[in-house]
This record gives C-alpha cells, sequence and structure tokens, in this order.
C-alpha cells in the first residue's frame, strides 16, 4: 500500500492560520461512509447529525506550553519541545541547537528568571533533561514556556493561543499538541448536547509532537508509528458497552480518542475477555490504515489532515478509501480550511466491504 494514494493538492491559502472567530462556528463536511454522500454544514448543526443514546468520547488531555528557549554557558541558543513528562523534575524533549548538547551540560532557560536545566542523557533522537535544582518541569513550563503550535502555523504563538489551542473541557496536563477535533465545542453546546441525551465519556491520550512525524517508507505497511500513553477507565468502558447495548453509536471526538478506544478493545480481545473493551493504561503505537477493520467506534469527528499523513490513512479506514477522497476533494474545491485551526468532518462508519487504495488492489 504505498504513500502516493494518499496524496492530494492542498493550496496554502487553505491552512488555517487562526481560529474561527466562534468556536463552533466552523464548518462541517458531513460524510456518509457507506454512500460516499456528503452535504455541507456548520459545527452548531452537530445535533442534527446526534441522536439520544449516542455517546461522545472526548480526550481531556491539556496542552502545556511545552515550547521554551534558553542558551548554553557558551551562549549558544536552545530551542526545547517537549515530548513527555517523565515525573515532577524530568522530561523527555527535542532539543533544536547548533551543536547538540551532552550530557551534564546546563542550559539557563530563557524568561524563567534564572533557572536552569541540565541534559542528563539521550534516547534515541531525544534528550533527558531535569531542572537543576529538583523543581517542577510543569512550573517551568507555566512560567517560560510557549504555547507548541504545529509547524504548519507559520507564526509565533499569541496570547489567543492559551485559550483556543485547548479544548474546553481539558482537564490532564501533558499533551504538546492539541486534540484538535474538540477544539469546536463549546460548554454550551456540550451542555445542550447532553439536556437532549447525548451520553459523554472521556479518555486520556497525551498528544506527542511524533503526531506530526511524517510517513516516510514509500510502502506504508513499514511505517513505525509513534508511541502514547493512553488512559481508558473502567467508567470509560463501561460506558461504551452500554451504549452498543442500548443499540446507539460510539462518537469518537478526533483520532486521539480512535486510537485510545481501538487500542483498548484490542487488549481486551488479546486478553481472551468476552467484552468488546476495557480499561486500558498503557503505551499504544497503533496504526489505523485501510484494510482494518473497527471494533468500537461508529462515528467520527475530525478536522482535515495532511496529505500522506498517518491521521488521512485512518479517515480512508474508517469511510474508505474512495469516499474519503473524494470528500477532501470536495472539501478543497469548496475552499474548506484545513488543520488545526480548520474545519472538521463528521463521518459515519463505512460497514460495506473494505475499500482500498489502488496500489493494494493490484
Amino acid at each position: 500500500m504505498l504513500r502516493s494514494d494518499f496524496n492530494f493538492d492542498l493550496p496554502s491559502d487553505l491552512i488555517a492560520f487562526y481560529p474561527s472567530k466562534e468556536r463552533t462556528a466552523c464548518r462541517m463536511l458531513c460524510l456518509d461512509g457507506n454512500t460516499g454522500a456528503c452535504s455541507d454544514r456548520h459545527f452548531y448543526d452537530l445535533k442534527e447529525m446526534l441522536q439520544p443514546g449516542d455517546l461522545l468520547v472526548f480526550n481531556d488531555t491539556k496542552v502545556i506550553p511545552a515550547r521554551m528557549y534558553g542558551r548554553k554557558d557558551t551562549g549558544g541558543q536552545v530551542e526545547f519541545l517537549i515530548e513527555r513528562i517523565l515525573n515532577l523534575s524530568t522530561a523527555l524533549t527535542h532539543i533544536k541547537a547548533s551543536k547538540a548538547p551532552k550530557p551534564g551540560c546546563i542550559i539557563t532557560i530563557t524568561d524563567s528568571d534564572g533557572l536552569s536545566v541540565e541534559v542528563t542523557g539521550r534516547e534515541g533522537d531525544l534528550f533527558l533533561i531535569k531542572t537543576v535544582d529538583d523543581s517542577s518541569i510543569l512550573e517551568l513550563l507555566d512560567q517560560a514556556g510557549h504555547i507548541p503550535l504545529p509547524p504548519y502555523i507559520e507564526r509565533p504563538d499569541e496570547a489567543l493561543d492559551k485559550e483556543r489551542y485547548q479544548t474546553v473541557y481539558s482537564r490532564v496536563p501533558g499533551a504538546v499538541a492539541a486534540p484538535t477535533a474538540g477544539l469546536h465545542f463549546d460548554k454550551e453546546q456540550i451542555k445542550e448536547l447532553e439536556q437532549m441525551g447525548v451520553k459523554t465519556a472521556y479518555v486520556t491520550l497525551h498528544v506527542g509532537a511524533g503526531t506530526f512525524q511524517p510517513v516516510r517508507e514509500d510502502d506504508i505497511t513499514s511505517h513505525h508509528m509513534h508511541t502514547e500513553f493512553v488512559q481508558l477507565s473502567k467508567a470509560a468502558a463501561e460506558a461504551v458497552m452500554e451504549c452498543h447495548r442500548s443499540g446507539h453509536r460510539v462518537v469518537a471526538v478526533g483520532t486521539t480518542a480512535v486510537r485510545s478506544l481501538e487500542s483498548a478493545a484490542a487488549y481486551a480481545k488479546e486478553q481472551g475477555l468476552e467484552d468488546e473493551i476495557c480499561p486500558f493504561y498503557q503505551d499504544t503505537s497503533i496504526f489505523i490504515y485501510p484494510g482494518y477493520k473497527y471494533q468500537v467506534v461508529d462515528c467520527l469527528i475530525t478536522n482535515f489532515h495532511l496529505p500522506e499523513s498517518t491521521l488521512i490513512m485512518l479517515v480512508c479506514a474508517f469511510a474508505g478509501f474512495k469516499n474519503s477522497m473524494a470528500a477532501y476533494k470536495h472539501a478543497v474545491e469548496d475552499q474548506y480550511h484545513f488543520f488545526s485551526y480548520g474545519d472538521c468532518m463528521f463521518i459515519t462508519k463505512r460497514t460495506e466491504p473494505i475499500d482500498l487504495p489502488p496500489s493494494a488492489q493490484q
């Protein structure tokens, strides 16, 4: 299955650099995974796509100000992008510098009132750092960190990003990228949906910078996914099973919710459990691409993704390759806005025979 199957032309002026004025005002392209039919709506129309008893599954991770800047004793500039906080005072991070710092190197953090971190080692391409005085990494980031906007938003972070690059239901600090499908909800809309009988459940997956890593192999089946930690509680698992027992739909809000739910379902199967899903507290590196059979998710709310990315592959597995790529073509022609601050899709799962890209049919 070739990476090039998932390519499409995207004019640069369709990349959203700023969010819509109101969270729920973005456009929403609705795609029927079975028929391929598309309809153009707005996110405030979501109530018309849902039914009482449906279950919205949110990722409640909270974006941390994970980008910070510093300088070595030699004066060399250093840029950090935290990948994962390991404990109170240590973290795993990407580092940009003219020369990679060695273990023992002390780096003074810009705008931190003289605080420093020490590079203590490496794990592959990432660096281990700790605060020199064993103080809190989170407190250091709160003081000196910047919102880590994705690389395709080609501007510095601004004051508005502290609020808008964060879901209104974020709760657990740890993400370095937002679960962007959830950015479109406001508190009033969630309350309105609950009042009409839509249920809610929460999982936690701290989105890492690896989510932006490109697929480099021509044959996507050779791609190795980055790892992220999932917390899916007993209450969330029971909410999913009750939803299906009552004949309703599980609606994943974002690809991170999809990866969490499908990872927990795969784990339940591996353990020989009769339940379709079970509590799940561990790393996942699940890679979903056409041919994958979804176990839990019935509907998906998601933003528009990069060409040849693992996320558009996940969408093509959900709604079928032809339907998904045709929907993206429609979105480009109708000038939807793309990526983190862009518009979104509401997709129902394809239940007809699997639809694979051309290279997989040869």
